[in-house]
C-alpha cells in the first residue's frame, strides 16, 4: 500500500482520498478511477463507516478492487479514538487517520504514538501493511457548505519544527497538516493555501512521511498545483462529492416526482459524483499511473 504513496512522491503527484457512503459513490469513484487508470484511496468517516458499516465498506472495496484490479486503499478519515481505529483495521480497513489534532501537542504526540504502536504490532496478525496517518494543526469547518467566511488563524497552522518532531517520535507514514485548507466549501471566498509554509514544512521533513492535505474540496486548482510541487501527496475530496449526490438527486426528484426505481433515481447522481472524481484524479495528475 504504500508504494502508492512513495510512487505519488517520487512522481510528483497526488493521489485521491475520497469519501462515501453509499454503494453508488463508491461506486461512482472506483469506476471514475478505473476509466482514467488512477489509484485511489476511498475513505470513510466514523459517522460514515456507522452508516454503511466497516465490514461491508471492506468487503465491498475488496470485490471492486478484484474486479478492477484497481489498486485500492480503505482509509478511515479522522478516527478520533483507539477503539474505532482497532475496529477498522480489524474490519479489513488498510490505511487510518488517527486525528488527535483537537488535543494538546504533546497529549496528540503521545496518542499517535500509542496507536502507531498499535498498529505495528498487529500488522503480521492481520497479513497486510497498514498505513499510519496522524495530524498537526487546527483544521477549521465541516464537510459541507459554509454560508459565513472562513479565517484562518497563524496558530491554526502547522509548523515546519513541530512537523519534524512529530513525525520523528510518534514514527507515522503520514501527515495531515493545516496551511490555509478547511473542511467544507465557503461561499464567501475561496480557500488560499499558504505555499510558504508548507515549503518550510517540506524542507524540514523531505520525504520521510507523506503530507496530506484535507478540506481539499473549494481549494483553487492552481493552489492545489503547486501544493502538489511542494509535496503533497494525499488530497481528501468529501463535500463536492456530497454537494454533486445531493444537487443531482433534487433535480431527478424534481423532473421525474412519479419515478419508484431507486437505480434510476440515483443514476444522475452516480454521474454527477463520478465527473467531479475524473476532474479531481485529472488535476492531482494521478491519472494513467497503473
Amino acid at each position: 500500500m504504500k508504494d502508492i504513496l512513495r510512487k505519488a512522491q517520487s512522481g510528483k503527484y497526488a493521489i485521491g482520498s475520497f469519501n462515501f457512503s453509499t454503494a453508488e459513490i463508491l461506486k461512482a469513484i472506483v469506476l471514475a478511477a478505473k476509466d482514467l487508470k488512477a489509484p485511489i484511496i476511498v475513505s470513510t468517516s466514523e459517522g460514515e463507516a456507522s452508516f454503511f458499516g466497516m465490514r461491508e465498506a471492506a468487503a465491498l472495496v475488496d470485490a471492486w478492487s478484484a474486479v478492477t484490479k484497481l489498486p485500492i486503499i480503505l482509509n478511515l478519515d479522522h478516527g478520533k479514538s483507539p477503539e474505532t481505529i482497532k475496529k477498522a483495521i480489524a474490519a479489513g480497513y488498510n490505511a487510518i487517520h488517527f486525528d488527535g489534532s483537537h488535543l494538546p501537542y504533546l497529549e496528540n504526540l503521545a496518542q499517535t504514538k500509542r496507536i502507531v504502536d498499535y498498529v505495528r504490532s498487529v500488522e503480521k496478525t492481520f497479513d497486510r501493511q497498514i498505513i499510519v496517518e496522524g495530524e498537526l494543526g487546527y483544521l477549521r469547518g465541516s464537510s459541507s457548505l459554509h454560508k459565513e467566511a472562513l479565517k484562518i488563524e497563524p496558530e491554526d497552522l502547522t509548523t515546519a519544527d513541530q512537523a519534524s518532531d512529530f513525525i520523528k517520535y510518534s514514527g507515522i507514514d503520514s501527515l495531515a497538516i493545516v496551511i490555509g485548507n478547511a473542511h467544507g466549501v465557503f461561499a464567501q471566498g475561496e480557500e488560499k493555501l499558504n505555499l510558504e509554509r508548507l515549503a518550510e514544512i517540506n524542507e524540514a521533513v523531505g520525504d520521510s512521511v507523506f503530507l496530506v492535505l484535507h478540506g481539499g474540496s473549494g481549494i483553487p486548482s492552481g493552489d492545489i498545483r503547486m501544493a502538489i510541487k511542494w509535496g503533497i501527496v494525499k488530497i481528501n475530496i468529501n463535500t463536492e462529492l456530497r454537494v454533486a449526490y445531493k444537487d443531482a438527486l433534487k433535480q431527478e426528484l424534481k423532473e421525474s416526482p412519479k419515478e419508484t426505481t431507486p437505480y434510476k433515481i440515483l443514476e444522475p447522481s452516480f454521474q454527477a459524483v463520478k465527473k467531479v472524481v475524473e476532474g479531481k484524479i485529472t488535476l492531482f495528475g494521478s491519472n494513467n499511473k497503473i
